[in-house]
C-alpha cells in the first residue's frame, strides 16, 4: 500500500505531484528537500517516516547541491550533528562552483 504524503509537502517537493508520489523510491530527493526548504513540522514528519540514522546515511553518502550555506550548516552542525571531516560542503551549498568527479 502507498503511503500518501502530506498535502503541506507540495511546496517543498515542487518538482514533483505528491499524489502520485513513491516517497520511499526517491528518499534521497525527499530527504534533501526536507532539510533544505522544510518547516519543523516537515522536519518532524521526515523523522518519523525515515528515521535520524537514514536520514544522516543518505545525507552522507548522497550530497544534493541544494543548500544556503547557513542552511547546511544549521543541518550539518545542529539537526544531524555529523561532523566537518565527514562531508564536503562543496557538494552541497549551491553557491561553491559545480565539482566535476
Amino acid at each position: 500500500m502507498a503511503i500518501k504524503l502530506p498535502s503541506n509537502l507540495q511546496g517543498i517537493l515542487w518538482s514533483v505531484n505528491i499524489d502520485n508520489f513513491d516517497f520511499k523510491k526517491n528518499k534521497d530527493y525527499v530527504i534533501h528537500q526536507v532539510l533544505a526548504y522544510g518547516s519543523w513540522e516537515h522536519l518532524f514528519w521526515l523523522v518519523n517516516k525515515y528515521g535520524l540514522k537514514e536520514i544522516k546515511d543518505t545525507f552522507v553518502q548522497i550530497p544534493a547541491k541544494d543548500y544556503t550555506e547557513r542552511t547546511f550548516n544549521f543541518t550539518q552542525k545542529v539537526l544531524l550533528n555529523i561532523p566537518d571531516n565527514a562531508v564536503d560542503k562543496r557538494f552541497y551549498v549551491k553557491t561553491f562552483p559545480r565539482i566535476i568527479r
